[in-house]
């Protein structure tokens, strides 16, 4: 224990034993600067140095613009450029993929490998896929009470504004007989027309060109994307005068009628109506003769 006790107080003062750090002239030995310190004051002094620089250092690190020169920490800038590039990479995997789909469905158009799908313009219901009874048809009291306040609203409205109630009115692209009809049946998706050579190819509504180039089977064609997810194609055309990216307008000559590509049977216009993907009958809409 005496020996503990000794080793205790011979530390203890040196710890707390006073000396003094003399600055004196080499030359003159002149006393310029003198401080008393222990070795307590020293490891005080040094420990709450090491604390504030530590202090000072994280406080840099952690709260101002300097910590993006520390190798390891990102800038706010490029947090955020990162957000928007991630965003906007989403955005365009999503365009890219509607653009393949598209391009799908002009593929079908050129190849022939078509999805029927029955439209017609008084009713897009398929009459054999709906059982209806006649009491279902006929009108309960408070319809017929409902038509007559209506009917009387109407008759003596005069402030009503007329509107169209067509969509979209398509404009026959050539006038001639009709050599082959449309016939899901017999896979036949368009209307061959006859008509004499050269006769010009007009747009049947305003739209824009996708699609205009010459095709081993189906010679000279020509896609028009319309308003309504609506596409028209005319094929074995003998000449085009729009290219692809031309605006349209309804009526206006997009090429001259020839019997160009494997697949034709002489001088005619080979038309096709798209509608959501799906082809339909074009004469259900246009009158061709």
């Amino acid at each position: 224990m005496s020996a503990k006790r000794l080793k205790r107080q011979r530390l203890k003062k040196q710890l707390f034993t006073k000396n003094r750090l003399v600055i004196l002239n080499e030359e003159s030995f002149e006393e310029i600067f003198s401080l008393k310190l222990n070795l307590m004051n020293v490891f005080v002094v040094v420990t709450i140095s090491a604390i504030l620089i530590i202090s000072i250092t994280t406080y840099i690190i952690a709260f101002t613009p300097l910590r993006e020169f520390i190798p390891g920490y990102a800038s706010n800038k490029l947090k955020k450029d990162a957000t928007f590039l991630a965003v906007k990479s989403d955005s365009l995997a999503l365009e890219v993929k509607k653009n393949e789909l598209y391009i799908q469905s002009i593929k079908k158009i050129l190849t022939g490998d078509l999805e029927y799908a029955k439209f017609n313009k008084d009713s897009i219901l398929n009459s054999e896929n709906v059982d209806i009874s006649k009491d279902e048809l006929n009108p309960s009291k408070e319809e017929l009470k409902l038509r007559e306040q209506v009917a009387l609203e109407d008759k003596y409205n005069l402030f009503e504004k007329a509107q169209s109630k067509v969509n979209l009115v398509l404009f026959p692209p050539v006038r001639g007989h009709i050599t082959e009809k449309y016939s899901a049946k017999n896979k036949h998706f368009a209307v061959d027309i006859a008509v004499p050579k050269d006769t010009p190819i007009k747009a049947v509504a305003n739209g824009t060109v996708v699609f205009a180039d010459w095709t081993p089977t189906t010679g000279n064609v020509i896609i028009i994307k319309h308003r309504d997810a609506i596409l028209s194609v005319y094929k074995h055309a003998a000449t085009l005068t729009k290219t692809q990216g031309d605006v349209v307008r309804t009526g206006e000559v997009i090429g001259l009628a020839g019997s160009t590509g494997k697949e034709s049977t002489g001088i005619h216009l080979h038309f096709e109506l798209w509608k959501d993907g799906f082809t339909i009958d074009p004469s259900q809409f246009i009158d061709f003769e």
